[in-house]
């Protein structure tokens, strides 16, 4: 969930809190391969308020459908383990249309355990394609990210995870004009995760931005292995 606000002296006051519902299913083919799909639902209540009063507009959509992969090029023994996954957009919905195949993320992650501490390092690029958006060509900018954070396991059953992660993204582009310039953000990264049974873990997430744009995000996770 994200809250974003948007204000200055000579305009109205702006408040978008956003939910997102993500669903996600992975299937292991091997001890080191695994296929995934996710997908996001999304709801934002837009409400603006200024000298005539206050109103208020709800959008709910589907916001997109990702399937990928990941594959472990190596294990956590003598040398760091470490992940490659590549994944695309099979579905991404915009004001007017959709696209499919328009985005493409490729990631890689090292970690290294040394009980009680893990020590892990993400890093990935996404690449946007343009697509169409009613009479506009539409291109998201690409990024790259780059998310140290370092894992605590309090006991058997709760681990604690902080980090951060910086973002460096180009502009978007409408019709192959850039809107604005690149541009780069850090977020704090909270993390704790509950294993409340064997095959059952909850995570809770909160994003807090410490440079660039505003906003936070507080996410729940509920992963269940059969």
């Amino acid at each position: 969930m994200g809250n974003y606000i948007i204000k200055s002296s000579l305009s109205p006051l702006f408040y978008v809190p956003i939910i997102i519902i993500a669903l996600s299913a992975r299937y292991g083919l091997s001890d080191n391969f695994e296929t995934y799909v996710r997908t996001d639902y999304l709801n934002s209540n837009n409400r603006v308020t200024d000298l005539s009063g206050s109103s208020s507009a709800n959008d709910s959509k589907l916001a997109d459908v990702w399937a990928g992969f990941n594959y472990q090029l190596s294990k956590n023994n003598n040398t760091p383990a470490l992940l490659v996954s590549i994944e695309a957009a099979l579905y991404e919905n915009y004001a007017s249309d959709n696209a499919q195949f328009k985005s493409q993320q490729i990631g890689i992650t090292t970690y290294r355990a040394i009980d009680p501490i893990v020590l892990s390092l993400t890093s990935g690029y996404r690449f946007s394609q343009t697509r169409k958006d009613g009479d506009i060509d539409y291109k998201p900018g690409n990024f790259l990210f780059i998310s140290p954070s370092v894992g605590f396991a309090v006991n058997d059953v709760i681990t604690l995870t902080t980090g951060f992660q910086w973002m460096n993204k180009q502009a978007d582009k409408f019709n192959n004009i850039s809107q604005g310039v690149r541009s780069t953000s850090t977020d704090l990264i909270l993390d704790m995760g509950y294993g409340q049974a064997k095959n059952s873990i909850i995570n809770t997430t909160l994003k807090a931005n410490i440079s660039g744009r505003g906003g936070a995000d507080l996410r729940v996770n509920w992963l269940y292995s059969f």
